[in-house]
């Protein structure tokens, strides 16, 4: 697991299998209970970096498109 906020990170499964389904690449592998999880692709180290992340060198793991998504949430959210 290589998202940095996900409480599974830094972790290491057994990839099971790999489809792109739910409209996204995803992993699938057998969590510590046996049970059958998926992730997205890109939160891992089965895709290939993102460029803005690995330009930013850990100053920013946000897209400004995403904090915008954010923000606008919050915002529908307090009315």
């Amino acid at each position: 697991m290589t998202h940095p906020f996900h409480p599974l990170f830094g972790q290491r499964f057994e990839l099971v299998d790999r489809r792109h389904t739910w409209g996204l690449d995803r992993v699938y592998y057998y969590d510590e209970q046996g049970r059958l999880c998926s992730l997205p692709a890109a939160w891992t180290s089965m895709a290939p970096a993102d460029p803005y992340v690995t330009i930013a060198a850990g100053r920013s793991y946000f897209h400004i498109d995403a904090l915008q998504e954010l923000c606008r949430m919050l915002r529908d959210r307090r009315r």
